[in-house]
């Protein structure tokens, strides 16, 4: 056990650190080519990814800034985002702590060793840590494993007394109805689209097997008291009027508490996104009061318009024949829809990428993004896949598993072979994402038709890298049904 024999105040530095992949987009972004067009064409992409950045509506990581708000005697916390800014290894920090995120284990691993190297004491947390603590040990020394909000204060009152363990566990999820308000003095707000961000319920009620939600948070919603919400919404309104980004996985699992909670809200007069499930336009008097609330643009997961594929990776709770009229009554309502597609999963045929198009054009979705199946480490479908032996990477190289804009395939599809999934999938994105649906879509939004057509534009530019990654996979690697 240390001592500790001065009273300055000990100095902690949270640190997130983004994917290192999916933030900055497809892999040929990085790519130098050779000759006068190449090097304009390098500085180009260069120049996108930061304007990527921007587009991604960049936003503070919640986790840290919940951490960053507890307050202990004789302890200094910090937020240093590496989007924006670098390590600042010019000042002295008693202790780093750094939130592992699950594609970006290597680069995590990578500053916790130099930090180490230089004499610094490292703390691990987040996502990876909290499902694979084995897999962090000797990368860090000090372990913090679930949900830290009740556990943080006395990692930092061990600090400051000298007293640090090697690992802290949350005995159970924390009450969110005790939660402390959120502090922003530890942002350069300047750096982010908005501020405003908010979570107001934690846990998934349900259980789609390429989720890791429900890992991470359980099956039982937890809430924030209401009256919390509202004064904290009227207190970041005094530094930062821009839009607010509710975090919530699905803002009306609880129809009753999400009915009361932005009733509340419609005073303040708010710009509002969020993710929900399309069972809210099911909801005539949910969906009002969501869109008298100023609600401007909802995330849905649609993923598969085969209800046997959505059935095989355990989606029950947004049959497919409803999914069109649910869209439409959002859309009705002046709600901008994102709808997110999952192309490849189980009982997908080629016929699927059909149905999806078809599908965009009906419904009017305003944003599609249409992915392939991502296999999270710690999630059933990964384990699956693995076990069927249809993972393209050792299933022990995590990092292999990354998030990305689809620019390589993980997986093997279950009824596609790669080389007919793979030309497939590239050409439904090369119809779907043209200039001219982006203005056609921006124009007949319901509102954020600005948004709307930036993400748009955005999709069509780097759809047409990964189409080029895939393409260079199929080729390079020699993906086909013979393997």
């Amino acid at each position: 056990m240390e001592t500790v024999s001065d009273t300055s105040p000990r100095k902690v530095l949270l640190v997130f650190i983004a994917a290192d992949s999916g933030t900055d987009g497809p892999s040929l972004l990085d790519e130098r080519p050779e000759g006068m067009l190449g090097a304009l064409k390098h500085l180009k992409n260069g120049l996108f990814k930061q304007v990527i950045k921007r587009a991604q509506f960049a936003i503070p990581p919640l986790s840290l800034m919940i951490l960053a708000s507890a307050e202990v005697d004789g302890v200094q916390q910090k937020i240093c985002d590496l989007r924006f800014e670098r390590f600042p290894f010019d000042e002295a920090w008693d202790l780093v702590g750094i939130s592992v995120q699950t594609g970006a284990v290597r680069p995590a691993f990578e500053l916790a060793a130099t930090l180490r190297e230089r004499g610094l004491k490292v703390v691990m947390g987040g996502p990876y840590v909290t499902i694979f603590p084995e897999r962090c040990r000797g990368h860090a020394d000090v372990l913090v494993i679930g949900e830290a909000d009740e556990i943080w204060p006395g990692v930092l009152a061990d600090l400051r007394d000298g007293a640090l363990r090697d690992e802290y566990r949350a005995p159970r999820f924390p009450d969110l109805s005790g939660s402390a308000g959120i502090s922003k003095s530890s942002l350069r707000m300047s750096d982010y689209f908005t501020t405003n961000v908010l979570q107001t319920t934690r846990g998934c009620p349900y259980s789609c097997d390429f989720c890791n939600v429900h890992v991470m948070n359980g099956h039982r919603l937890r809430h924030r008291r209401v009256e919390d919400i509202v004064a904290e919404v009227e207190r970041f309104l005094e530094k930062d009027r821009r839009i607010f980004f509710f975090l919530d996985d699905t803002i009306n699992a609880d129809d009753e508490y999400a009915l009361r909670l932005f009733g509340e809200l419609e005073r303040f007069s708010l710009s509002w996104v969020g993710q929900a499930t399309t069972r809210l336009g099911e909801n005539p008097e949910l969906l009002e009061v969501f869109a008298r609330s100023g609600c401007g643009a909802l995330l849905v997961g649609i993923e598969s318009l085969a209800e046997q594929s959505n059935r095989a990776h355990h989606k029950f709770h947004n049959p497919v024949e409803r999914q069109a009229a649910c869209i439409r009554a959002i859309r009705e309502a002046g709600i901008c829809v994102y709808g997110s597609f999952i192309y490849g999963l189980d009982e997908d045929t080629v016929t699927e990428a059909a149905a999806i198009e078809q599908f965009i054009e009906e419904t009017g979705v305003d944003v599609p993004g249409i992915n392939v199946l991502r296999p999270i480490p710690g999630t059933g479908v990964f384990d699956r896949l693995a076990d069927e032996g249809r993972l393209l990477h050792d299933r022990d190289d995590h990092d292999a598993f990354r998030f990305s804009w689809a620019q390589e395939m993980l997986y093997r599809p279950k009824r596609m072979d790669l080389d007919e999934f793979i030309p497939s999938y590239s050409e439904l994105t090369r119809r779907v994402f043209t200039p001219a649906h982006a203005f056609r879509r921006a124009m007949k939004a319901p509102t954020l038709k600005s948004a709307v057509l930036m993400f748009n534009l955005f999709y069509v530019h780097m759809y047409g890298l990964s189409r080029r990654d895939l393409a260079r996979q199929l080729s390079d690697e020699g993906l086909s049904s013979a393997q």
